[in-house]
């Protein structure tokens, strides 16, 4: 189980209860969102939670702030961030792979880095001991996905739909095969992500795949909670996923 959550959304300091609230209801791994200007593989609800973070001040810098604020709080579950090449370029690649390293982070996802065009960042990732995940979507090509298996590590992010992120009320058709597809050519751990939203779509994932990553519908549910019962809310959330509720 793979939440998201903006830092420094809905306001600066937010973070660390709502990753409280996901690992005590069970997240495995948690996707730490870096707010970018132009976040476009994202929809509406990871866009309005961007602008919300960057209005409240978020940097890169703030993001590596919070990630060793929860180290030091005891979480000990792997911490990746979400985030788009620019700010990383702009920061330094290498500068960037040791600052996340320092900071307790273990891995990077950038979606809109392709990946004929990342084995600099890979190199710096792997320098400083993190993972570079890599995204593959339905529509990918074989060509598309031998460039990215050539270079994955750590688990492959599996794009569910053929869009952008958001909660949809049903997975694709021909997910399976596309999950078989892949699986076929590689033997790291594959994560689904873009439009899970509901205990059934992770039911159903359960039997295809070793990881479901969740992020609009968790930030849907928790707009409608105080600052105060973010952590229960977050804990629910995730608990009504597993259904361990």
């Amino acid at each position: 189980m793979i939440p998201y959550t903006t830092v420094g959304w809905p306001d600066l300091g937010d973070t660390e209860q709502i990753v409280a609230g996901l690992v005590a209801g069970g997240a495995d791994v948690i996707e730490l969102g870096i707010p970018f200007s132009d976040p476009i593989a994202d929809g509406p609800t990871i866009q309005k939670a961007s602008q919300k973070a960057l209005a409240n001040g978020v940097t890169p810098v703030y993001a590596l702030e919070v990630a060793r604020r929860l180290r030091a709080s005891g979480v000990e579950v792997p911490l990746l961030f979400m985030g788009y090449y620019n700010p990383v370029f702009n920061y330094g690649l290498d500068e960037f792979a040791v600052a996340c390293a320092d900071a307790g982070i273990d891995g990077l996802i950038v979606p809109d880095l392709p990946p004929e065009e990342s084995d600099a960042l890979l190199h710096a990732c792997q320098s400083n001991g993190l993972h570079l995940i890599y995204l593959l979507a339905p529509t990918s090509t074989p060509e598309r996905m031998e460039a990215v298996l050539q270079r994955a590590n750590g688990f492959v992010y599996l794009v569910a739909v053929t869009g952008i992120t958001g909660a949809r009320s049903e997975l694709a058709a021909g997910i399976g095969d596309y999950v078989s597809r892949v699986r076929g050519n590689t033997d790291l751990p594959l994560a689904i992500g873009f439009g899970i939203s509901r205990r059934e779509h992770v039911a159903q994932l359960e039997t295809l795949a070793d990881g479901v990553i969740v992020a609009s519908a968790l930030l849907n549910h928790l707009e409608q909670s105080n600052s105060d019962d973010l952590p229960h809310q977050a804990a629910e959330f995730i608990r009504m996923l597993r259904g361990t509720t």
